[in-house]
């Protein structure tokens, strides 16, 4: 009836046992309750207990949302869902560990069964490194100007003329960028000079000022936020020598014209990082400078705001119209100055993690980020520490410059995961010592 030979049942174990031992030796001596677990999906206790009072905290606004919606409740549990779920994962994943970790060490499991058992422990063993590293991530807050757009602006640093002209370089890379993902671009501010005075054959730029106004676009682009150095032999080097210059590049956030909404984005509500009090500022209308025929001489187009508290002065000269000045200038301001207070902010963090922890630093925007270096085709990012020898590629805004960008935001991960271990290390020494001295306090009242 059948074609297929007759074969016996316990050779069919006995071969399957066989191919368990070549297999997986490593997996047969698993036949107790314990397991270890590899180093990188190891999560410290301070970081679950945090991951679990957010999700005790979703499940108490889920709960309230079944009964009455409130815009703010939903919005609070929204913002905790990802971390609720990855919660949830991870301990499904540990459960099953433990549950097969208990049927192998059962003398009774049969052998096709501890097979089965072994396959899926592994499984579930290699699931739980992306696991961890999802519950990390999702513990991280959500920067408050991750949905924005953004401004990025451009300032040839030391290096002369080979700074502008690479600054130059550096804004084309970008525009590419940004136009090879669909990203729309609208250049605010751009002044330029010719490298080596007026017999200069290459253009100079002396700052730059773009608005990438697709939203989300802050989360893209700050990872480039710093100093970019390069190294090459500039076009006006006589002798071959290898100079070095240097551009600052910095990210700003940039607010919706109307205003409107979320108070944190509102510039008319005080309380807000983007809020400017026009009293602070001074006003000053003059006539602009530069290309630009009689025009520019004849009317005072040009705006320049500085805003004493802080100092920071914005001048633009762009546009024939005052009034398209000053509204750009406006917008600049604002973005400078809640940047700034941003970076106050994570500044007094990092003090206090590094004053009672030991904390990690921040890495700012003065801080040397990444070299080009043209005589050795290499684009390094010196923190993720990444090198690219295709830096042909990185200066077109092609897949090598996004393959950077994407290690800068691992190595952020890894940097906030530290931030965060280090605050729920600070509330712990901080709930201790209030333990301690009520403790010491209720001693002292009972020795009376």
């Amino acid at each position: 009836m059948f074609s297929a030979p007759w074969i016996c049942l316990r050779c069919i174990s006995r071969s399957l046992r066989l191919t368990q031992r070549r297999q997986w030796p490593q997996q047969l001596r698993l036949n107790t309750t314990t397991t270890v677990t590899p180093p990188e999906a190891a999560i410290s206790s301070i970081l679950l207990n945090r991951a679990r009072t957010i999700a005790n905290e979703h499940e108490s606004l889920t709960s309230k949302l079944a009964e009455t919606f409130d815009p703010k409740t939903a919005k609070r549990a929204g913002e905790l869902a990802t971390t609720a779920a990855a919660l949830r994962e991870w301990d499904k994943a540990h459960e099953s560990i433990t549950e097969l970790n208990s049927l192998l060490s059962d003398p009774s499991t049969d052998s096709e069964l501890r097979t089965l058992a072994l396959e899926d422990l592994e499984t579930t063993k290699c699931s739980l490194t992306s696991l961890s590293s999802n519950l990390k991530q999702a513990l991280i807050p959500r920067h408050p100007f991750a949905d924005l757009p953004c401004l990025l602006e451009l300032r040839p640093g030391a290096g002369g003329d080979e700074a502008g002209i690479f600054a130059n370089e550096l804004l084309r890379m970008y525009t590419l960028f940004c136009a090879s993902r669909n990203l729309r671009v609208n250049l605010l501010k751009k002044e330029s000079d010719q490298a080596g005075g007026s017999g200069g054959s290459e253009d100079k730029l002396v700052e730059a000022v773009m608005e990438i106004e697709t939203p989300g676009s802050y989360e893209t682009l700050r990872t480039e936020a710093g100093v970019h150095r390069v190294q090459r032999v500039p076009a006006t080097e006589s002798k071959g020598r290898t100079h070095t210059s240097a551009v600052s590049v910095v990210i700003l956030p940039s607010i919706p014209t109307a205003g409107e909404g979320d108070s944190e984005l509102n510039f008319d509500d005080p309380t807000s990082d983007y809020y400017v009090d026009p009293a602070e500022v001074n006003v000053e209308k003059m006539r602009a400078g530069g290309a630009g025929g009689q025009h520019v001489n004849k009317t005072e187009s040009a705006i320049r705001l500085t805003h004493v508290p802080s100092g920071i002065v914005v001048s633009m000269q762009d546009s024939r119209s005052q009034h398209e000045n000053r509204r750009k200038a406006w917008h600049v301001l604002r973005a400078r100055i809640a940047q700034q207070r941003r970076e106050a902010r994570e500044e007094e963090m990092v003090r206090l993690r590094r004053g009672a922890m030991g904390g990690v630093g921040k890495m700012g925007r003065g801080d040397k980020i990444r070299t080009y270096n043209f005589g050795q085709n290499r684009c390094t990012d010196h923190r993720s520490g990444l090198t690219l020898h295709n830096l042909g590629n990185v200066m077109e805004g092609g897949e090598g410059l996004e393959k950077v960008m994407d290690s800068v935001r691992e190595w952020l991960v890894d940097q906030e995961v530290q931030n965060v271990f280090a605050e729920e290390q600070m509330k712990l020494a901080e709930q201790s010592g209030n333990v301690n001295g009520k403790q010491g306090t209720v001693g002292k009242g009972k020795g009376k």
